[in-house]
Formats: C-alpha cells, structure tokens, sequence
C-alpha cells in the first residue's frame, strides 16, 4: 500500500470539483440561481380514494386506533377486518384470527 502524500495543494486534492449552490449561499453575492425542488412523490390514488375526505380519513383512523387498543386489552392481538355493508351502513368487524400454536412449537 502506498503513503499518502503530504503537502498537496488543494486543487490537487479535489480535483474538478464544484461545490452545488444552496440557500447556505443567498449572502455570499453570488447572482441568484434557481435552486432545483425535489419532484413531488405522486402516489396512484384509487378511485375510492375521492370518498375520504381528510376529516373522515381523521375520524377513521381514530375508530381503528380505539378499536385496536381495545383489541389488546382483551388479549387479541392477531386479527383481520372484515368489511360488510348493510343497507345504510358500512360495517368493520374485527375477527381473531384462527393461528393457534401447534403444541411442542
């Protein structure tokens, strides 16, 4: 393996180099350039997607949390939600799952 030289200018170190500009820079009197924004992630919505407005999206996952917490309380912690719709409303039922240990597992 070979020693690293000593006493290199710096130009040698870093070669070509260039350092990107970012608002670190706005007071350093460099003409402004337009600072590149990371594209926006676009996640495929489905066509259910417009039924949840943010409130009932809120509203939903607190139920969920709240029947989740009870859930383990009552020693349930492997489940699957079951979704029904019956005339005016839509049900969510909560169903234990049917994993029970083999014994000498």
């Amino acid at each position: 393996m070979s020693k690293i030289p000593k006493n290199r200018p710096d130009s040698e170190m870093i070669g070509s180099w260039q350092e990107k500009t970012h608002f670190e820079h706005v007071s350093d009197g460099q003409p402004d350039q337009p600072i590149a924004k990371p594209a926006k992630k676009e996640t495929a919505k489905s066509s259910y997607a417009s039924f949840f407005t943010p409130q009932l999206q809120e509203d939903l996952g607190k139920a969920l949390l709240t029947l989740k917490v009870n859930l383990f309380k009552e020693g349930i912690v492997d489940y699957t939600i079951k979704v029904s719709c019956e005339t005016n409303q839509v049900v969510l039922k909560a169903v234990p799952s049917n994993k029970k240990p083999k014994q000498g597992e």
